[in-house]
């Protein structure tokens, strides 16, 4: 394989110093017409490409911000690193964006990587329960910013949605339609969300008089299509199956939804279903699915204008004067077919 061109070799074919070809491509007033013409002709004819990132280490600041998220298959945060690609480009920046995969062990992999790459600042969706993993990268001092997780135990900034209130707005809508037996399928319970959703909907269940027993937890091991149709294999297993389920994503309700369709089960005249992220395919899904909204694009750009603030005061005049701040971002519940009224 041949070695990538280098400063060295621009300045042996040009004949001049490697400190010359320098100012020639940093600083190019300050050198000779002539000189930095045979500089330019040089690199033409190398091919010759600087290090960005070497010119970024030298200088302390780069222009790469890392999204670390738990699932890049799930669309809901493909609109959290939309909203961010958007804030990082208009501020120059690019984003390396990396998938955790649910698991604790990838996400410290990934921050490894961008320790070792010495990025602006990470936006990170934690897939670690423990916090260890945050509690080791801190030591790299490197700024970040939880995304979809509210800041707690921690000094560090957030953006989140208000998780007891969504998972509420879901099984209010759910009693209010008739329904007194209620599923929740909700994932990996070691997930802040899963809980909150499902401290929201036991809340709902104790506004109307009705008590915890009414709700039927159905854990999963992720958040995906897959997990969702086995967790219809199970409720469709129950003597006494609820009349509706309330699902911790979209992933798990559409997953549901396909069980159901598989067994002939009607919905929502014979089961209501509930979903959570109001992603695109929920609208476009066989039976239109009632989801909670959260506003993912909007918490991808609000992550990385926090970040961009924090590294940018951090490090220039006025450094000291960020102050770190939690912002909970309200859901809305979107109505559709899966979820019309029992008869």
């Amino acid at each position: 394989m041949a070695q990538p061109v280098g400063i060295k070799d621009v300045a042996r074919v040009a004949g001049v110093s490697v400190g010359t070809v320098s100012n020639v491509i940093n600083r190019p007033d300050t050198v000779a017409t002539e000189t930095r013409a045979r500089v330019l002709s040089a690199i033409d004819r190398l091919g010759y490409v600087r290090s960005e990132s070497a010119r970024q280490l030298r200088a302390g600041r780069s222009r790469i911000m890392g999204l670390l998220v738990l699932d890049m298959g799930n669309p809901f945060f493909v609109d959290v690193a939309r909203g961010a690609e958007r804030a990082a480009r208009d501020a120059g920046l690019g984003v390396m964006v990396c998938n955790s995969a649910e698991s604790a062990g990838e996400e410290a992999e990934y921050l490894s990587l961008f320790a070792e790459q010495r990025v602006r600042g990470v936006l990170l969706t934690p897939a670690d329960a423990t916090g260890r993993n945050i509690a080791s990268f801190r030591r790299h001092g490197i700024p970040f910013v939880l995304v979809d997780r509210v800041s707690e135990g921690t000094t560090e900034c957030s953006v989140s949605v208000d998780d007891e209130a969504g998972g509420a707005l879901a099984v209010r809508h759910l009693i209010d339609a008739g329904h007194r037996s209620i599923a929740y399928v909700s994932g990996p319970p070691g997930f802040t969300q899963v809980r909150d959703r499902r401290t929201g909907a036991l809340n709902a269940l104790a506004e109307a008089g009705l008590g915890p027993e009414c709700l039927r937890e159905l854990p999963t091991e992720r958040l995906d299509v897959a997990a969702g149709r086995d967790a219809g294999a199970r409720l469709l297993g129950l003597a006494d199956r609820p009349t509706a389920v309330f699902c911790a994503n979209d992933l798990l309700a559409l997953g549901v939804l396909q069980a159901m369709y598989a067994a002939g089960i009607n919905v929502p005249e014979d089961l209501a279903i509930v979903g959570y992220d109001d992603i695109e395919f929920a609208a476009a899904a066989a039976v239109p699915l009632t989801s909670v909204r959260q506003p993912a694009v909007t918490m991808g750009a609000l992550a990385a204008g926090m970040l961009l603030e924090e590294t940018e005061e951090g490090g220039g005049p006025g450094a000291g004067r960020h102050e770190h701040r939690r912002v909970v971002l309200q859901p809305e519940l979107v109505v559709r077919r899966s979820s019309l009224p029992a008869r």
